[in-house]
């Protein structure tokens, strides 16, 4: 199955208030960054077990590890969970970098190192969350 039809079989799987909000999130993200590379995580292990809520990434940065050895994974991540929807910017190596830059502007949110977690979009400042998102497509690690 290709990536944007698991993605759409995702999005369409959520119960609403929360498909329509994860779905007007996909659109922003692909305004920001319409060539960007998709992926789509379904939460599952190499067991078959679920280990974490299916997610959708957006554009790539590689991770490289202290063996040398390298891997690419997206840079931007959207995914719904029991109490709402998180917003992954992730490769970012300033960890309060996400806090301190968007934290106080955002809403009501819970920012940390590399994810912007709210319940609703109407409790967050969408332009503010369109600029933390911008920010982390353009972000380039020293």
């Amino acid at each position: 199955m290709k990536i944007q039809d698991q993605i759409q079989e995702y999005i369409s799987s959520l119960e609403q208030p929360k498909r329509n909000e994860i779905e007007e999130l996909h659109k922003l993200i692909l305004t920001i960054s319409p060539e960007c590379r998709l992926w789509f995580e379904n939460g599952k292990n190499k067991e078959n077990k679920i280990v974490s809520n299916p997610n959708i990434g957006y554009g790539f940065y590689t991770i490289k590890y202290a063996d040398g050895k390298t891997r690419e994974f997206y840079r931007i991540g959207l995914s719904a969970n029991k109490t709402g929807i998180s917003v992954y910017i992730l490769g970012i190596d300033d960890k309060t970098y996400l806090a301190n830059t968007f934290g106080s502007e955002i809403g009501k949110a819970k920012v940390t190192g590399y994810c912007i977690k709210f319940k609703t979009l109407k409790d967050i400042n969408i332009n503010i969350l369109k600029n933390a998102i911008q920010s982390g497509f353009d972000y380039k690690n020293q």
